[in-house]
């Protein structure tokens, strides 16, 4: 379990890599659905790795970032 738990928060760590280099490189925009997936995702992982190794300062963060992301999606479609 302990290795599914790693993989997934390095999974995540990628996504919020990727989400952010993508973004600085302007291949994708801010509101761009796949943006906000990869946050979102990669914040789930991020979780669920702290949580499971106890980085509870990690998990705050995380699930800040998640509900930020979420509610951007939600602007998004009350805006369109």
């Amino acid at each position: 379990m302990k290795l599914f738990i790693d993989i997934v928060g390095w999974v995540g760590a990628l996504g919020i890599l990727l989400a952010y280099g993508l973004l600085t490189t302007r291949r994708i925009a801010a509101g761009s659905r796949a943006y906000q997936w990869l946050n979102a995702l990669g914040s789930i992982g991020l979780i669920a790795n702290g949580a499971w190794n106890g980085a509870y300062p990690s998990v705050f963060l995380n699930g800040v970032w998640l509900v930020i992301t979420f509610y951007a999606v939600a602007e998004a479609r009350r805006t369109t």
